[in-house]
C-alpha cells in the first residue's frame, strides 16, 4: 500500500522524467512559432549543427544529464526511492502507471531513433567525381581583392601569404558536421596526390562564420580540420571583412539567423601562384586533382 513518505521520492522520480524529456525535446526538436531567443538557445546549448542534431558536445550534455540526476537522488534517497517503487509496483494503479511511464519512455526513444535517423540518411553528396572533361571552362579570374582578413597567426592575410605556390581555395565553417568536413576532406585528398604529382600547392579556407570562428578560433579549425600550419591558412577576421571577401568571392549562401548555421555550396578554386583563378570545381578528388595537373602544365615553362 502507498504511503504518504511516497510523494517525494516517486515525485523526485517524475520530475526527472520530465525534465530528461523536455531536454532532449528541446535538443532535438524546434518548437513551431517559438520566439528567436528559445530557438538560439538551443541551438547555443546543444550546438545545433546543420543537420539539426546537436554535435558531439551537445550529445554529451544530453546523455550525462539523465545519470546525472538520477545519481544525485539516489545519494539522498536511495532507501526511500527504492521503498516507494516496491510499494508502487505492489498496486494494480501504480504497475498500470509505470506501465504507461515505460511505454512513453520507449516511444521518445524510438522518435530519438527516427529523427537521428532521418537526418544521416541523405548521405553529403558533393558532386560528381571522375576526371574533369578537356572542354572544363578556364575562370582566369584575378584574386578577388578583400581587405580586413586574418590568418590562423593573427597576420594580416594577402596573397603573398602563400609564398608563390599555387593554392586550392575553399569555403567553410567550424560548426558544420555536414557539407564542410567532407569539402575540406576532399581538398587535403586531392592536394596529396598533387604533391605526389609534383603540384605543391597550399589549401585556404576562408570561414563563412565570423560570427562563431572569431580570428582566435581560426588556429583551432586548422587543427580541427588536419590542416598543415606550415603552408595552410584558415582566413577570418570582422564580420563585416569576412562578409565582404566572400562577396568578391561569390560565394552564395545563407545564414539561419536563429541557429546561426549556413547553407552553401561546395566548391574548390585552383589558383595559379600569381593569384589568376585558373578553375573552379564542384567534383570529387579526381576531379580537382586533373584540373591541377593542368594547372602545373599551363605554369611550367
Amino acid at each position: 500500500m502507498m504511503r504518504r513518505q511516497d510523494v517525494w521520492p516517486l515525485g523526485a522520480i517524475g520530475l526527472v522524467l520530465t525534465v530528461t524529456a523536455a531536454w532532449w525535446g528541446l535538443a532535438l526538436w524546434s518548437v513551431p512559432g517559438a520566439p528567436a531567443w528559445l530557438e538560439r538557445a538551443r541551438a547555443v546549448c546543444f550546438n545545433i549543427t546543420e543537420s539539426g542534431l546537436p554535435d558531439t558536445k551537445g550529445w554529451l550534455m544530453l546523455l550525462g544529464q539523465p545519470p546525472i540526476m538520477v545519481g544525485f537522488l539516489l545519494v539522498g534517497w536511495r532507501r526511500a526511492v527504492g521503498d516507494s517503487l516496491r510499494r508502487l509496483l505492489g498496486t494494480p494503479l501504480g504497475r498500470a502507471a509505470a506501465g504507461a511511464t515505460l511505454a512513453l519512455c520507449l516511444t521518445g526513444l524510438g522518435l530519438t531513433a527516427a529523427k537521428v535517423a532521418d537526418a544521416r540518411l541523405p548521405a553529403v553528396a558533393w558532386g560528381a567525381d571522375g576526371q574533369a572533361p578537356l572542354a572544363h571552362p578556364r575562370v582566369d579570374r584575378p584574386w578577388p581583392e578583400a581587405g580586413g582578413l586574418i590568418e590562423q597567426a593573427g597576420l594580416a592575410f594577402s596573397l603573398e601569404r602563400l609564398g608563390g605556390r599555387p593554392a586550392l581555395v575553399t569555403f567553410a565553417f567550424g560548426h558544420c558536421e555536414t557539407l564542410c568536413p567532407v569539402v575540406v576532406h576532399q581538398a587535403l585528398a586531392a592536394r596529396a596526390e598533387l604533391d605526389r604529382r609534383g603540384v605543391e600547392a597550399s589549401l585556404v579556407v576562408f570561414t563563412l562564420d565570423p560570427w562563431r570562428d572569431t580570428p582566435s578560433r581560426l588556429g583551432t579549425l586548422l587543427r580541427q580540420w588536419g590542416l598543415d600550419p606550415t603552408r595552410d591558412l584558415v582566413v577570418g577576421g570582422s564580420v563585416e571583412a569576412v562578409k565582404a571577401a566572400l562577396d568578391a568571392w561569390g560565394v552564395a549562401r545563407t545564414r539561419d539567423e536563429r541557429t546561426g548555421d549556413i547553407v552553401h555550396a561546395g566548391i574548390i578554386h585552383l589558383v595559379e601562384p600569381d593569384g589568376t583563378i585558373a578553375f573552379s570545381s564542384a567534383g570529387g578528388v579526381e576531379h580537382v586533382v586533373s584540373l591541377g595537373v593542368r594547372l602545373l602544365a599551363a605554369t611550367t615553362p
